[in-house]
């Protein structure tokens, strides 16, 4: 069990960074701590990230730019340096170890890249792209002394068209990046100028692979791919330079090599958007059990023939929904079947490249293991990856739910557990937003394994939630929203997520929005010889042995099954490895260590993708409706747990109770005193296999009876508080019995105030009965 300090001492560490104003503590205070991965010694300079970073449109013409660079850091009143400091690797960010700076770059100051290039002489009518796939935060673009362009967000892919810059000969690169960190409000995930508990190392500057590209003054710009299984159709949207009205687009599709469906669509003058549809008979369905993806090739050409560009590309028929189960609880739904998403929260942090894993190898490394784990779904936690992540995902049939990298949790952008009205985010801030917010689901689109779309977490930032929800569905449809995790609920969006550490728990379900336990678990290990820093190490709940988190969390997966049960879709278990202070991970920071064996993961996380819909009631709580128990308010004399004590003369009252007024609750019984005992009975036709509590403790504890044996003692877990807990109680055969059976509760309050409530339930097929002893 938690105990209420730790709850408090958690609440109030949060309470200290949410609060604090942006510090920027000394740049040896921060960058002292160093750890290496096995990849590490991978990185070569004159071959890092060598890969296609597009995997959704390829072209065959491209020169990757990644590298060594020079670098200079320097005042922003400045002008650009006339001479640089050193080399930096690219794409790893300044204060990174893998970029070989390992400097922090403040708000008053510009980090300043440059390169040279040789480009072939350009052939008539083609031209000369630049590709960045991300930079924190601020970029502008100089090409041999011209500025190009400039470009605000840290997390999405941007072009320039360079051709008018080039010269003869080579050409100079410079690009000059601002990042404010955490002294502005824009979109920065974890990131923070003075690292501590959940808040990690700034980033700044350019962490994704820069790329040349040659392609036709007339080329496709953007590919948005979205499927239709109802329909037996797949959508493509091609966004174009604007085209004349000589030029058609050639779209095709392959499943493993073999034609499945052509189309031509001919392209309106000065057009720069053509949607066609090509019909996929009897198409083979994408999920985690069959990841089957289909290519295709989309040709730009001109009335003669001659074609102007082509890319390559892949689309997977796959469709994410709510419905309905067997039981009438709405379900998140893949290709119209339920399907339980289990997943872990990822960071996506390097302990050498921070942002940026050292090699493509590293960063499939965590999806690997955390599919030989047993999970089919990922978080991917206020940070958006490179597109070959998502590749990687899609080919493996992993879920991801991306969430969109706020990170205004200071001041009065953050809007705290209980408040009933959204931060009042300056119109500014909102703007770069939610225009980050459509890059990332526009550039994201068309890969089938995001499934979701998680624009708020926590209330960081979090503004106009209607209104925003309403925009993100218009804009894609496609996909469903978690809007937002956790925390304040604003009814919108298409699933109620509660966070819980360690829980599970769950709100309750409701008609046109499913049930998610967004965070859980939090379960930390301290390894030694695998620390990032000799400060705090921290953890939700942390213990100091192997076997105590093993078993701690095979108990947190026995109790997932029962909220299954209750109608559950989803759960996020905290999560994939440390970061830096951060030890709840599953595996170390470095991943040398993985702190439970995959294949004992899996075997405690396959059960829950079981159709565990056969949620029965043997004792009714009273969380939606009020359920009767037999009641006295002070201390009974005799047997009173037995099953043939004669309770005639206590009273009748329906829970929940307590003490006091409690928001979290429905209209309650109050509870005048110290102790409350209560007692109901109930009647099995079957006993069974697996019993479940669910119940709800504020500032008490209690003791649960049945048949007259002790069968659990539960306390209150402290901290907010609105959701009822599920746990297993074993060995219930010991204790039930076919027939009647009589539950017995002692509850004891720790303070003035407190608040009970339980039932009992299996998941299990069963003929139950309420027969509460009157």
């Amino acid at each position: 069990m938690i105990k209420n300090a730790l709850i408090v001492t958690y609440l109030a560490s949060m309470l200290i960074v949410f609060n604090s104003p942006a510090q920027v503590p000394s740049a040896d205070s921060v960058l002292q701590y160093s750890m290496n991965t096995r990849w590490s010694s991978e990185v070569d300079p004159d071959n890092v990230w060598s890969e296609y970073p597009r995997p959704q449109m390829m072209r065959d013409n491209w020169t990757n730019l990644n590298g060594y660079w020079q670098y200079a850091i320097e005042d922003k009143s400045l002008g650009q340096p006339s001479s640089f400091e050193g080399q930096i690797l690219v794409p790893f960010a300044a204060e990174s170890a893998l970029s070989g700076v390992k400097r922090m770059v403040g708000k008053d100051q510009y980090l300043w890249y440059k390169r040279k290039f040789k480009v072939s002489s350009l052939k008539k009518n083609e031209k000369l792209l630049l590709h960045f796939g991300a930079v924190d935060w601020e970029s502008t673009v100089y090409i041999n002394g011209e500025e190009v362009g400039m470009h605000r967000g840290g997390y999405d892919p941007f072009t320039f068209d360079i051709t008018e810059y080039l010269e003869r000969g080579e050409q100079e690169l410079v690009v000059r990046v601002w990042d404010p960190t955490d002294s502005e409000t824009q979109p920065r995930g974890k990131q923070l100028s003075n690292p501590q508990g959940i808040w990690y190392t700034p980033v700044t500057g350019i962490w994704q692979t820069v790329w040349l590209e040659t392609v036709s003054d007339n080329y496709i710009q953007r590919l948005k791919t979205t499927p239709d299984i109802d329909r037996r159709q797949i959508e493509v949207a091609v966004q174009s330079t604007p085209l004349p009205s000589d030029t058609k687009l050639v779209m095709k599709a392959l499943a493993e090599g073999e034609e499945v469906a052509t189309v031509e669509v001919p392209v309106a003058e000065n057009s720069q958007q053509t949607v066609a549809t090509l019909n996929i008979p009897t198409p083979t369905l994408w999920s985690p059990d069959n990841p089957f993806l289909y290519d295709l090739e989309v040709t730009l050409t001109n009335a003669r023939g001659k074609v102007l560009d082509v890319v390559g590309s892949y689309f997977g028929m796959r469709k994410i929904s709510l419905g309905k189960d067997a039981n009438g609880y709405t379900r998140i739904m893949l290709n119209e079947q339920p399907l339980f998403q289990f997943g872990l929260l990822d960071q996506g942090w390097w302990p050498d490249g921070l942002y940026t894993a050292p090699t493509e190898k590293a960063m499939l490394y965590d999806v690997q293991v955390t599919q030989e784990m047993g999970f089919n779904m990922i978080r991917k936690h206020v940070k958006v990856e490179p597109a070959r992540y998502y590749y990687h995902c899609d080919k493996m049939g992993m879920l991801v739910w991306q969430d969109m990298p706020n990170g205004n949790y200071f001041r009065n952008l953050r809007v705290s557990p209980g408040d009933e009205k959204d931060a009042d985010r300056p119109e500014a801030s909102a703007r770069q937003f939610e225009l980050e917010l459509q890059e990332m689901m526009d550039d994201f689109h068309s890969f089938p394994s995001i499934v979701v779309w998680v624009p708020f977490n926590e209330g960081w930032g979090q503004y106009d939630t209607e209104r925003v929800a309403k925009w993100a569905k218009e804009h894609d449809s496609s996909r469903l929203y978690d809007i937002p995790s956790g925390w304040m609920d604003r009814g919108v969006g298409d699933m109620i997520d509660a966070h819980l550490y360690p829980g599970p728990g769950m709100e309750p379900v409701e008609e046109s929005r499913a049930s998610v336990l967004g965070e859980f678990g939090g379960l930390g290990w301290p390894v030694a010889d695998h620390l990032w820093w000799d400060k705090r190490n921290w953890g939700y709940l942390t213990y100091q042995d192997q076997a105590t988190l093993e078993q701690e969390f095979s108990n947190l997966m026995l109790e997932l099954q029962g909220l299954i049960g209750w109608g559950l879709s989803a759960a996020v278990y905290t999560q994939t490895t440390d970061v830096e202070g951060e030890v709840n991970g599953l595996m170390t920071y470095d991943r040398e260590i993985t702190k439970i064996e995959p294949e004992a993961l899996k075997e405690m996380i396959l059960p829950l993708y079981q159709p565990w819909w056969n949620k029965r009631m043997i004792v009714n709580d009273s969380e939606q409706n009020p359920h009767e128990w037999r009641v006295s308010f002070e201390q009974p004399d005799g047997e009173w747990k037995n099953s043939d004590y004669d309770d005639f003369s206590w009273d009748c009252h329906s829970g929940p109770f307590s003490a006091d007024k409690n928001p979290f609750l429905p209209q309650t019984t109050l509870w005048d005193g110290d102790k409350l005992f209560a007692r109901q009975s109930f009647h099995l036709d079957q006993v069974p296999d697996q019993l479940f509590i669910k119940y709800y403790i504020s500032k008490a504890e209690m003791k649960v009876f049945v048949n007259g044996q002790l069968v659990t003692e539960l306390e209150s877990r402290g901290g907010r508080k609105r959701h009822y807990t599920h746990n297993l109680l074993s060995d219930s055969q010991q204790y039930l019995k076919q027939g009647k059976n009589m539950i017995a509760v002692e509850v004891t309050r720790e303070t003035t105030s407190g608040a009970f409530d339980m039932g009992l339930y299996t998941t299990e097929s069963l003929i139950t009965s309420d027969k509460t002893s009157k």
